[in-house]
């Protein structure tokens, strides 16, 4: 199955990259697809609980859906995955 997020905090390649590595290592998640412009991230999943075990990932790394607060801390985080993911 497919799912597309739309995600705040996403602003570069460098998230970008984060956000890839860091979801190839959830089980059962393929096919990232990362759209910077629109902040949007699409994968593919087997079950309902590999799609949740991604957003719990994304939002563990500063990058929360849209409809969820955004406190200074994701902020924070997106900002260190950022810097980390311009570097690798």
């Amino acid at each position: 199955m497919k799912q597309t997020l739309e995600v705040q905090n996403l602003r570069c390649g460098g998230c970008a990259n984060t956000i890839t590595k860091k979801l190839n290592d959830v089980p059962n998640i393929s096919e990232i697809e990362i759209d910077i412009e629109n902040s949007k991230i699409s994968f593919d999943y087997k079950s309902a609980e590999d799609a949740i075990a991604a957003k719990n990932k994304l939002k563990s790394l500063g990058y929360p859906e849209v409809d969820e607060p955004n406190s200074i801390l994701d902020k924070g985080k997106s900002f260190v995955s950022c810097a980390t993911g311009k570097l690798s």
